[in-house]
C-alpha cells in the first residue's frame, strides 16, 4: 500500500489510469487537457487543499462519468452550482464540454478548465471527496493536467461555408474575364469606327478638293453607278455596316434578321467562334464552339431555325439559333469545304470535302450519310448549291478547281458530270446559282499556273498580264440550261479576281417587273469591293462602297415572309448589308 501510495502521488490523476494519495486512500479522476493549457504544479504534502500555481491559456477537459449512490446526489448539486455561476459563458454546442456541469468549458473565468473539480472539492469540505467520473476519493494535490495531441473539432457548417465561397469566386472571375473581353471587343470596334470615321473624312476632302476643281474620282464614289443607257434594274441601299476582326464566311437569315459570320477569337491559340449579328438593332454575341471544330469554311442558313456549316475540323455540324449551341455533328472522312440544305427537303443536307467527295445526310439519322460520292478529282469542292432541274428532279451542282459539275443525290449514280463548255478556262474559284432554279449560272475563273521549261511558273497565254496587288484577270463565264441535264455556256467577260482564295459570289434576281432581269455580284481585286454585271449580257452595271480588304464572302438572301431582299458583303474587318430594291 506505501509504495502504491507513493506511486499514485507521483502519477496523480491520469487519463485512463488510478491512483490515490499518500495513505493509500486517495483516489484518481480523470482529465484531458489541450496543448495550449500550461502545466500545473501541486504540492503533494497539503492533505487538504495544498497550494498550487498555474498558467493558463485557451484548452479544453474531457471528463467521464461514473460513480453511484449519494455521489450522484452531490454530483448534481454541483451541476447547478456550475450552471448558477457559468450559464451566460457557455459556447457553442459543437465545443467540448465539462462532463460534470454539461456546459461548453472556457479558457479562462469561473468555468475555466478544472474549476467543477475544484469546487466540488471545497463543497465537501473535510469530507472525503469522490470522484465524479468513478466514485472514488481524491485530493486537490492529486490532480495532474495530462497533454494530449491538438483537438480538432470538424465544423461541417464552416466547411460549407467555405465551399459555397470557394464558388462565388470561381464564378466572380468567370464573369471578370467575360467582362474583359466584352471591353476589349468594345475597344476594337470603336478602333475601327474612328478609323473608318477617319477614311471617310479623308474621302470627302478629296472629292470636294476635286469638285472644286471640276473633277471627280469615280473610285472615292461610295454609290452605285449604272452604265449607259438602261434602266435600272434594281437599287443598293447600305442598311448597316459592322466592324469586325478576323472574319472569313458569313450566313443570313433574312426572316429573322439574323447574321452570323465565322472567324478566330483575338489572341494566340484562341478558339474558332461564330458571331451573331442583329440587322434591326446594335450589338453583337460570341457563340464558341467545340476547340476540334477549327476554321470554318461555309455556312448555310436552314429553314426552321438552324444552322449548318462545315469546318477543317472534319466536322458537319448544326447549330440551333435558338439556344446559340450545336445540337448535331457527323465526323468527315475527311476536311469539309462546302455544305448545303436541300431546296426540297428541309432534313436533307449537303457537305462538299477537301478529297473532292459530295455526301448527303438526313438529320433524323445521326450515326452515318445517306450516300457517299466521288468525285472527278481529288480536289476540294468549294461550292454546293441544292437545285430543282426541269423535270421536278433534285439536282446538286458543285465546283471544285477542275469546273462546275452536276449531282443526283438519290444515289442512283456515283459520280457527278462536268457542265459542257467548261474546259480549258483555268481554274475554277466560285459558282453563282439562284436557288432553287439552275437557269442561269456563273462561273469564275483564274488563269492556270503552267511551268516553263526552265521550271519557273507563268500564266496561260491566253491570259494577259495584270497589274501588280491587284489579283488576277480572270473571267466570268455565264452557263445556260438548255434541257434538263444539259448545260451550254453563254457569254464571258473579264474581271479581276484572287489569285489565291476561293472567293464567293451571287446571283440577284430583281423582280417587280414584266421582264424579270438578274445581276451577278463578284468582290473585284481591284477595288476592294463589289461589282455587279447585268445577266445576261454581263455588261457592268454597279460598284458598291469598297472595303479597305479584298471581298471574302457574297451572299443574297430574301425573307419568305415580308419579301425583303439583302445582299451582304464580307471583308476580314467590315460586313456591309444592302437593301435591294
Amino acid at each position: 500500500m506505501e509504495e502504491a501510495g507513493d506511486e499514485d502521488g507521483e502519477q496523480g490523476l491520469r487519463l485512463g489510469g488510478v491512483g490515490g494519495g499518500a495513505d493509500g486512500e486517495e483516489e484518481v479522476a480523470r482529465g484531458v487537457v489541450a496543448p495550449q493549457v500550461l502545466e500545473l504544479s501541486s504540492s503533494s504534502s497539503d492533505e487538504e487543499g495544498g497550494s498550487w500555481e498555474e498558467e493558463e491559456s485557451q484548452g479544453s477537459v474531457e471528463v467521464t462519468r461514473g460513480g453511484g449512490g449519494d455521489r450522484e446526489a452531490r454530483v448534481s448539486e454541483s451541476r447547478d452550482s456550475a450552471a448558477e455561476v457559468n450559464g451566460g459563458e457557455a459556447e457553442s454546442q459543437s465545443l467540448p464540454g465539462c462532463p460534470i456541469c454539461m456546459n461548453a468549458w472556457t479558457a479562462d473565468g469561473a468555468h475555466r478548465v478544472r474549476s467543477c473539480l475544484e469546487r466540488w472539492l471545497l463543497q465537501c469540505r473535510k469530507k472525503p471527496a469522490t470522484c465524479p467520473q468513478c466514485g472514488r476519493r481524491f485530493k486537490l494535490n492529486n490532480i495532474i493536467n495530462l497533454y494530449a495531441p491538438e483537438i480538432s473539432v470538424s465544423n461541417n457548417d464552416l466547411e460549407k461555408q467555405v465551399l459555397s465561397l470557394r464558388e462565388k469566386n470561381e464564378s466572380l472571375e468567370k464573369q471578370n474575364q467575360e467582362l474583359v473581353q466584352e471591353i476589349n471587343e468594345h475597344k476594337r470596334q470603336i478602333i475601327l469606327q474612328q478609323n473608318f470615321i477617319n477614311e471617310s473624312s479623308l474621302k470627302r476632302k478629296k472629292m470636294a478638293d476635286q469638285s472644286s476643281h471640276g473633277t471627280t474620282d469615280a473610285d472615292s464614289v461610295a454609290s452605285l453607278t449604272e452604265d449607259d443607257g438602261h434602266s435600272s434594274p434594281c437599287s443598293f441601299i447600305l442598311q448597316n455596316e459592322f466592324f469586325l476582326d478576323g472574319a472569313r464566311v458569313m450566313g443570313i437569315d433574312a426572316s429573322s434578321q439574323i447574321i452570323l459570320t465565322s472567324g478566330r477569337a483575338p489572341g494566340i491559340g484562341a478558339e474558332h467562334v461564330l458571331t451573331k449579328l442583329s440587322m434591326s438593332r446594335q450589338g453583337l454575341q460570341k457563340i464558341h464552339l467545340p476547340s476540334d471544330t477549327k476554321a470554318i469554311r461555309d455556312i448555310c442558313i436552314l429553314p426552321g431555325g438552324h444552322v449548318v456549316f462545315a469546318s477543317l475540323g472534319k466536322k458537319l455540324s448544326l447549330l440551333s439559333m435558338t439556344t446559340d449551341s450545336v445540337v448535331l455533328h457527323y465526323d468527315l472522312p475527311a476536311p469539309g469545304w462546302s455544305c448545303s440544305g436541300d431546296q426540297s427537303s428541309p432534313n436533307h443536307i449537303y457537305a462538299g470535302l477537301q478529297n473532292g467527295m459530295l455526301l448527303t445526310f438526313d438529320i433524323r439519322q445521326t450515326v452515318a450519310p445517306l450516300h457517299s460520292m466521288m468525285g472527278l478529282s481529288a480536289h476540294p469542292v468549294h461550292t454546293i448549291h441544292s437545285v430543282v432541274d426541269g423535270g421536278g428532279s433534285r439536282k446538286v451542282i458543285s465546283a471544285s478547281s477542275i469546273g462546275p459539275c452536276i449531282w443526283d443525290v438519290d444515289g442512283s449514280r456515283n459520280r457527278p458530270d462536268l457542265l459542257n463548255g467548261m474546259e480549258n478556262h483555268g481554274v475554277c474559284i466560285s459558282l453563282a446559282c439562284n436557288p432553287p432554279s439552275s437557269d442561269l449560272l456563273v462561273a469564275s475563273f483564274r488563269p492556270k499556273v503552267e511551268l516553263s521549261d526552265d521550271g519557273t511558273s507563268q500564266a496561260g497565254k491566253s491570259q494577259s498580264p495584270t497589274p501588280s496587288a491587284s489579283g488576277k484577270l480572270g473571267c466570268h463565264a455565264l452557263i445556260r440550261r438548255t434541257s434538263n441535264s444539259s448545260f451550254a455556256r453563254d457569254q464571258i467577260c473579264r474581271g479581276n479576281v484572287s489569285g489565291l482564295r476561293m472567293s464567293k459570289s451571287a446571283i440577284i434576281p430583281c423582280t417587280g417587273r414584266s421582264n424579270q432581269q438578274h445581276l451577278f455580284a463578284y468582290g473585284d481585286e481591284s477595288l476592294c469591293g463589289v461589282r455587279t454585271w447585268r445577266l445576261p449580257s454581263l455588261q457592268t452595271f454597279a460598284d458598291l462602297r469598297p472595303h479597305r480588304q479584298p471581298i471574302l464572302d457574297l451572299r443574297f438572301a430574301e425573307s419568305s415572309s415580308t419579301g425583303e431582299r439583302y445582299l451582304g458583303c464580307l471583308s476580314e474587318d467590315r460586313l456591309q448589308v444592302f437593301r435591294v430594291r
